[in-house]
């Protein structure tokens, strides 16, 4: 059943709110078809991140799913992201109905 799904890796970045647009900009420079954005509260190695007054001490969790290649490409630029935010990103693969 699973020769019927297509195949792909998902990105997902946690950070800070003010990083969305550059985030934004960063995707379409690498031709990404389509990403999710949410809001989400949380605490780690930067502190706690309540998201009670909107735009500060808020994070953001953005989703999209590329090809290994792409993949690649977006976590070496995240690398480049300024270490004073708070700033997670992760991947795996996956296989679901996408295109």
């Amino acid at each position: 059943m699973s020769s019927c799904l297509n195949q792909g890796v998902l990105v997902t970045v946690v950070c800070e709110a003010v990083l969305q647009e550059r985030l934004i900009k960063l995707l379409i420079r690498l031709g990404v078809s389509g990403y999710t954005i949410v809001p989400v509260q949380g605490a780690g190695s930067h502190g706690k991140r309540t998201g009670d007054i909107a735009g500060y001490n808020t994070n953001i969790e953005v989703k999209t799913i590329v090809t290994p290649a792409v993949s690649e490409q977006l976590l070496e630029e995240l690398k480049q992201f300024p270490e004073t935010y708070a700033l997670i990103a992760f991947r795996q693969n996956v296989e679901g109905l996408f295109d």
